[in-house]
C-alpha cells in the first residue's frame, strides 16, 4: 500500500513526484511505456520555461524532472495503466504488465494529445517547421511565412498571435466558412498578415530537414496546389486523455476533468488531477507544472486528514473542502 500513485509523466506528473517526494509519501509514477515525458518529448527548443535563459530541449526538460523527482525517492515505472479502481478508499492501479498497484490517493496528470491531420509529412516533420503551440514556437518563424491549419476559436487565435512574428499567416481551411466566434473572426479578418484559403485540406507537408510547403486539395473540386511556407501551425483541437475515468469522474462540459475551484480535487474523495487534463485553455508547461504542485499539496493535506504516516501534521480545520473520512 503505497500514500500516493501518480499517473502520468508530464511537467505536471513529474513536478507532483518532486513535491510528494520531497514530503516522504515515497511515490510511484505510472509513465507510459511509449509515450513516457509527455508532448514536450516531441518538442525541440523550449525557450519559455522559467530558468533557462538559454532555451532547452524539451526531452532534455523531462529528463531533468524525472531526475529531480528520483532524487527525492519518487518510483518511476515504465508501463500503461489498463484500469482503475477509484471507487473506495483504496485505489487500485492494473498495468498493462498485470501487476497491480494500490494507494490511499491517486494523482491523474495524463494531459492531453493533440489531434493531428493524420499525414506522413505531419509526423515526420513535427518539430521541424510543424507544430501545434503558437506560444511555444512562434518566436522562431520570425519574417517567415507560415500557415495555420483549422477554422476553429483556437486556429484564430493563433494565427492572430503568429502575426507578431510571421510576415505572412495563411489560415487554411475545409470549408468556406470558419467555426470560430464571430469575435475571433473579425479579428482574424482584420488583420493584414492573415490570408485565408478556403474549402481546402493539406494532404501532404512538403521539405526534407524543415518544412517547405504543402500540397493542398480542393474539397469542392478535388483539384491540387503547392503551397510554399516556411512552417505549419496544426490547431484543429485537443483531447484531454480521460478514457481512464469516463464514468469514474464528473468531466466538464470541455471534456476535462472537473476539479473544485483552484484546487486539484475531483468528484472522488482521494483522486486528484493536474495539467492539460483539467486545463481546456492555457496548455502551457509552465501552468501544468504548477497544478502539479497543487495536487501534491493537496494530497498531502487528504493524507493529513486520515492519519498517515509521512503525510504533514495539521489541524483539522486547516484543510478546507475534504470529503469527511468515515471513521468506521
Amino acid at each position: 500500500m503505497r500514500h500516493v500513485i501518480i499517473i502520468g509523466s508530464g511537467p505536471a506528473g513529474y513536478t507532483a513526484a518532486i513535491y510528494a517526494a520531497r514530503a516522504n509519501l515515497e511515490p510511484l509514477v505510472i509513465a507510459s511505456s511509449v509515450e513516457a515525458g509527455g508532448e514536450l518529448m516531441n518538442t525541440t527548443d523550449v525557450e519559455n520555461f522559467p530558468g533557462f535563459p538559454d532555451g532547452i530541449q524539451g526531452p532534455d526538460l523531462m529528463t531533468k524532472m524525472q531526475e529531480q523527482a528520483e532524487r527525492f525517492g519518487a518510483e518511476v515505472v515504465y508501463d500503461d495503466v489498463v484500469d482503475l479502481d477509484i471507487s473506495g478508499p483504496v485505489k487500485r492501479v492494473t498495468l498493462g504488465s498485470g501487476a497491480v498497484h494500490e494507494a490511499t490517493s491517486l494523482i491523474y496528470a495524463t494531459g492531453s494529445a493533440h489531434r493531428k491531420i493524420g499525414i506522413e509529412g505531419e509526423e515526420r516533420l513535427s518539430g521541424r517547421g510543424v507544430s501545434y503551440c503558437a506560444t511555444c514556437d512562434g518566436f522562431f518563424f520570425r519574417e517567415r511565412t507560415i500557415a495555420v491549419v483549422g477554422g476553429g476559436d483556437s486556429a484564430m487565435e493563433e494565427a492572430t498571435f503568429l502575426t507578431k512574428f510571421a510576415s505572412k499567416v495563411y489560415v487554411i481551411h475545409r470549408r468556406d466558412e470558419l467555426r470560430a466566434s464571430k469575435i475571433m473572426q473579425a479579428r482574424a479578418f482584420a488583420n493584414p498578415k492573415i490570408e485565408f484559403i478556403w474549402n481546402s485540406e493539406v494532404v501532404d507537408i512538403l521539405g526534407g530537414e524543415t518544412v517547405e510547403g504543402v500540397v493542398l486539395e480542393s474539397t469542392v473540386d478535388g483539384s491540387r496546389s503547392d503551397l510554399a511556407l516556411d512552417g505549419v501551425f496544426v490547431a484543429i483541437g485537443n483531447d484531454p486523455r480521460t478514457h481512464l475515468v469516463h464514468d469514474k469522474l464528473e468531466l466538464t462540459s470541455a471534456g476535462t476533468i472537473w476539479v473544485e475551484g483552484r484546487s486539484s480535487r475531483t468528484s472522488q474523495a482521494g483522486v486528484f488531477a493536474a495539467g492539460d487534463v483539467i486545463d481546456p485553455t492555457y496548455r502551457q508547461a509552465v501552468t501544468a507544472a504548477g497544478t502539479g504542485t497543487v495536487a501534491a499539496l493537496d494530497v498531502e493535506h487528504f493524507l493529513a486528514s486520515l492519519g498517515e504516516a509521512g503525510a504533514p501534521d495539521v489541524v483539522g480545520d486547516q484543510i478546507e473542502g475534504l470529503a469527511e473520512v468515515d471513521a468506521a
